[in-house]
Parts: C-alpha cells; sequence; structure tokens
C-alpha cells in the first residue's frame, strides 16, 4: 500500500512495486510549500475526480495513477476501502491533489500538515491567554 512521508522539504508518496508498475512512477513529489490543504476524507470515492489519464482503475477495487480533470491532473493511490488521505497542492504543481490510502490516513495528513506549517514558516496561530478585567 502507498504511503504519503514528508521528507527532507517534500511530501513523498511511494509506491509498492506492484503498484508502481500499474500506475506507470515509483514516486511523487511536491514541495511542502506548495501544500495548500491536507484531510482525511472518510469514504474513498470522494477523493476522486475526472477521468483516467494514466494508470488503471477497477471500480469500487483500486484507483492507481494520473487522472485528468478540468483544473489540471490529480495523483490517485486508492483502494475501495476506508478512508484516504488528501492533500491538495497550489496552482502551478505537477499535481492539484495527491490522493492516498494508507494505513493512517490521520497520522499522515498530521505530519504533512505540522511540515507544511514549518516549511512555510507558520508556527499556528498563537495561543489564548485569559483576559482579566482592568
Amino acid at each position: 500500500m502507498a504511503r504519503p512521508v514528508v521528507e527532507n522539504k517534500d511530501v513523498v508518496v511511494r509506491l509498492p512495486w506492484r503498484e508502481a508498475l500499474v500506475a506507470r512512477r515509483k514516486e511523487v513529489r511536491a514541495p511542502l510549500t506548495a501544500v495548500q490543504d491536507a484531510r482525511v476524507e472518510p469514504d474513498w470515492w470522494r477523493g476522486l475526480r475526472g477521468t483516467t489519464e494514466r494508470g488503471q482503475w477497477r471500480p469500487g477495487r483500486f484507483c492507481l495513477g494520473t487522472w485528468r480533470h478540468a483544473r489540471g491532473a490529480d495523483f490517485m493511490a486508492v483502494h475501495g476501502v476506508g478512508p484516504v488521505a488528501v492533500v491538495d497542492l497550489l496552482p502551478g504543481s505537477e499535481f492539484c491533489r495527491l490522493s492516498v490510502s494508507t494505513v493512517d490516513p490521520e497520522g499522515a495528513v498530521q505530519a504533512v500538515r505540522i511540515a507544511a506549517r514549518r516549511a512555510r514558516g507558520v508556527n499556528g496561530p498563537a495561543p489564548k491567554r485569559p483576559t482579566t478585567p482592568a
């Protein structure tokens, strides 16, 4: 099963050899500064859009490869069971979206979010401090 990992300043989706044969590539890389959003989709099919351009799909079983749509292209490594980690990328990236079925989608999404904030130099909102009336 493919899995998204943070490596240096990139988010990388590595594919096992069987999936790499079907998708016709071993990995997909995107800079962390290009990450617009990362989330978990509870239904695997919600991460899909467009039609297959390169790769294969079997309805209800799997989608592997590049999917083309009106806004550009998405990379899919999705199996028809369980939630999916979805990473939306900024315009100008090779792909608009990375959708990946993984064992721990929540952990993968959290790691991408934290690393993307650090890459952009954003540490998140300042903690709220209690105010006392004067």
